[in-house]
């Protein structure tokens, strides 16, 4: 009888010590679903950051920044210079602020990726990565396994990034979809596991 309540009470202490009850791994149906996610993901490398771009088929049409005029340019256009002597004038032109002009691109955004990369095993993923922190298992950062979302700014409304191993993730940067090393500043305290 004692052994048998030991055994009981081992088990109980196993299932209530987190991070032991449950394996961090996964069946081969749901691994290999994960490979496919990352091999989609991967594949985009190069492909150009378009702000608004990429969907369940792929990069689309998206918006960047155009490029910045030349420094010398914009210095003699936000100057009110005196015809003939060149010389500022007594009360400087201030106007407000115009945004940036932006041109139509092809690519992806963080969200984008994501929605992409996990429409290849059949799992439709919200568009913004905010909605997209707000579906899945949340996982924290010690327990991350390939495949998990990994998010940036309050409740993930900044970014988000592909975990893929090794302290690795695929992101889309200003070059473009590209693997980079995980960044811990201004990340979210959990990740978002999808496939379990």
């Amino acid at each position: 009888m004692a052994r048998v309540c030991a055994l009981v009470m081992g088990l109980v202490l196993l299932m209530a010590t987190p991070g032991l009850a449950s394996a961090d791994t996964r069946s081969a149906t749901n691994q290999k679903a994960v490979e496919t996610v990352i091999a989609r993901a991967m594949s985009q490398r190069g492909v150009p950051f378009a702000y608004g771009g990429g969907g369940a088929s792929g990069p689309s049409a998206g918006t960047v920044a155009a490029s910045e005029p030349d420094e010398a340019e914009t210095d003699a256009a936000a100057l009110d210079l005196v015809p003939g002597l060149n010389l500022p004038a007594a009360t400087p032109n201030v106007a407000s602020p115009t945004p940036a002009p932006r041109v139509e691109v092809v690519g992806f955004d963080a969200s984008g990726l994501m929605v992409y990369a996990y429409a290849g095993v059949g799992v439709k993923l919200p568009r913004s990565s905010g909605e997209q922190y707000k579906v899945g298992q949340k996982v924290a950062p010690a327990q991350a396994l390939p495949g998990d979302l990994i998010f940036y700014g309050p409740e993930g409304t900044q970014s988000v990034a592909l975990f893929i191993g090794n302290g690795q993730m695929v992101e889309t940067t200003d070059k473009g979809v590209a693997v980079s090393s995980v960044r811990t500043n201004g990340m979210t305290p959990y990740l978002v596991r999808i496939i379990a």
